[in-house]
């Protein structure tokens, strides 16, 4: 654990404000929930909630499937981290975190394809300067009517046709569905 210098009081209803630095550092938004942890020396831990990880290896079976029926590199994220990967090197994708434009895309609520040369082509991971694809299909995960992950469909040569949509598409919202329940 790394000390940051900062104390916060408890107030009258027992909260405690979480710094704008520490929130920003951590992508902490505002209805972010978070996960609470003790330990024997009565630590308080927070760690961000990921319902998508929750998943776990239904996520990364759902990916296998995914990528043999599309042939494509797919990865399956929440907002914060790719938490599974078939059909591609996984280390290169799993468990890193995903970039600001990603977020800023699936938060448009809106399936989107692009490829390299389009505008709105956007990095995967975040700090990626020259990603290994070339084209993509991103669908969100809606549940609950929040945003919390994607199913991202890479490839680097194929361009996405409907057959990939349609497949990425069905998919978010599957997952999306199985996170309601």
């Amino acid at each position: 654990m790394k000390a940051t210098g900062i104390v916060r009081k408890i107030d009258d209803l027992g909260r405690v404000v979480i710094p704008k630095e520490i929130r920003r550092t951590l992508r902490i938004r505002e209805t972010d929930p978070l996960e609470i942890f003790t330990d024997r020396d009565g630590q308080i831990i927070l760690k961000k909630y990921s319902p998508i990880g929750e998943l776990g290896s239904f996520a990364r079976d759902y990916a296998e499937s995914l990528a043999s029926a599309s042939g494509h590199i797919v990865c399956i994220a929440d907002r914060d981290q790719i938490i599974s990967v078939a059909g591609g090197s996984k280390k290169e994708f799993l468990d890193k975190g995903t970039s600001e434009a990603l977020d800023k895309m699936i938060n448009l609520r809106n399936p989107f394809s692009a490829s390299k040369n389009d505008s709105f082509f956007v990095s995967i991971l975040e700090n990626d300067d020259e990603p290994s694809y070339s084209h993509q299909f991103i669908a969100p995960i809606i549940s609950e009517g929040d945003v919390i992950g994607s199913v991202i469909l890479l490839s680097p040569d194929t361009k996405m046709g409907d057959l990939e949509n349609k497949l990425a598409i069905c998919a978010a919202n599957f997952l999306g569905r199985q996170m309601e329940n």
